[in-house]
């Protein structure tokens, strides 16, 4: 795997989110509401600053550990075969895509907010796995799993929890919709910038 000294946009984003929420959660944590991501305050007040910068600050230092540590062993390789400027669109990208359908499904909910990298690292992730679909990941540290399992699961269980949050039947927790979004995203995004993903990945099933 290329190290961030080789890698320096996955480096610099590493470095944002780590100065950026670490500021919120040790010396102003009213910045974390100041730049969470509002549906109301996007379309009512028009701050769509927060689709971006809802991204840079975190709940909590594991929130923001599990983040990095995701970012870190996913975004140095996607850089190398993207390029730093294809890998800087992705990111981004998978991000407005996550917020895109956060704000579909929470348009009139004035209670909703959410921050975190989680939808932009999601299209970094299934943008790896386009690559390297077969490559082992474990799961909580500790369950091994191809990353194309880990990648059908993960729409699967993000699907069922936007259905039962919508339906009334669970509320607040994990931003899956954003998840789901920067998923999503990731896909489209990669095949666009690259193209021979398509191929890669269905050369990895023999096709």
């Amino acid at each position: 795997m290329p190290g961030l000294a080789e890698t320096p946009i996955t480096l610099l984003l590493i470095l944002i989110n780590a100065l950026v929420s670490g500021y919120a959660l040790f010396v102003d944590p009213e910045l974390v509401d100041r730049l969470s991501f509002r549906p109301v305050a996007i379309l009512r007040d028009k701050q769509y600053y927060r689709l971006i910068s809802a991204g840079f600050v975190h709940v909590g230092l594991g929130h923001l550990a599990f983040n990095l540590i995701t970012l870190y062993f996913f975004g140095p390789l996607l850089e190398v075969l993207l390029g730093m400027v294809n890998f800087t669109v992705l990111y981004f990208g998978s991000e407005l895509a996550a917020h895109a359908l956060s704000l579909a499904l929470h348009h009139e909910n004035e209670s909703y907010a959410a921050v975190g990298a989680s939808g932009a690292i999601s299209g970094v992730l299934f943008g790896y796995c386009l690559f390297f679909p077969f490559e082992k990941l474990y799961f909580f540290a500790v369950i091994p799993m191809w990353s194309i399992v880990f990648a059908i699961g993960y729409v699967v269980v993000s699907v069922y929890a936007i259905n039962r949050r919508m339906d009334g039947r669970q509320a607040g927790g994990i931003a899956h919709e954003a998840h789901l979004g920067g998923a999503i995203g990731g896909l489209i995004l990669t095949i666009i910038l690259e193209p021979r993903a398509v191929e890669v990945f269905l050369r990895n099933f023999g096709l």
